[in-house]
């Protein structure tokens, strides 16, 4: 193996002094049209099979690069798509939260009138107006009970549609 490093540094250093010669002798010269494409000799003794042989590994070489390139690209391209899905999935949870949120503030005022009423009932105040204020009191807290019920089955709803195949949620 150390072998064939040695000869590669070898074919390699001699190679970039024809090319220093070919610099050198071109500097000379006025301005020449370029030389016709010519397949370069073997250098320091390689065979046209060596040659021909590193040609085709570096054929090899490149496909699998271009392979490699489009894998990248197509993981790129699935990892973006990924971050927005969950974007919108965090913006649309976030937005459900709000919602629910707010319908247990409406929950607990509701109870709390529901408890004041309550109580004036027990102390025996104003009867036909504290019966009044408890029935309103308990049928607004049904009512937040219930936006509070609805707001927690759509985020329920939303959640699991995305396990339900699009066919089922519409047929």
């Amino acid at each position: 193996m150390s072998d064939d490093i040695a000869e590669l540094e070898r074919r390699i250093t001699e190679a970039l002094e024809r090319i220093a010669r070919g610099v050198d002798s071109g500097r000379g010269r006025a301005a020449a049209p370029p030389p016709q494409p010519q397949p370069p000799e073997p250098a320091g003794g390689a065979t046209a099979d060596e040659v021909r042989a590193l040609r085709e590994a570096l054929e090899a070489e490149r496909a699998a690069k271009e392979k490699l390139k489009e894998r990248v690209n197509a993981v790129r391209q699935r990892q973006e798509t990924g971050v927005t899905q969950l974007e919108r999935r965090i913006a649309r949870m976030t937005e459900q939260i709000d919602v629910q949120g707010l319908e247990l503030q409406r929950l607990k005022k509701a109870n709390a009138q529901l408890v004041a009423a309550n109580r004036a009932l027990m102390e025996g105040g104003d009867p036909e107006g504290a019966a009044r204020r408890a029935e309103t009191a308990e049928l607004e807290a049904l009512r937040a009970e219930r936006r509070a019920e609805m707001a927690e089955m759509e985020a329920i709803l939303s959640a699991l549609a995305p396990l339900v195949p699009e066919e089922a949620a519409h047929g």
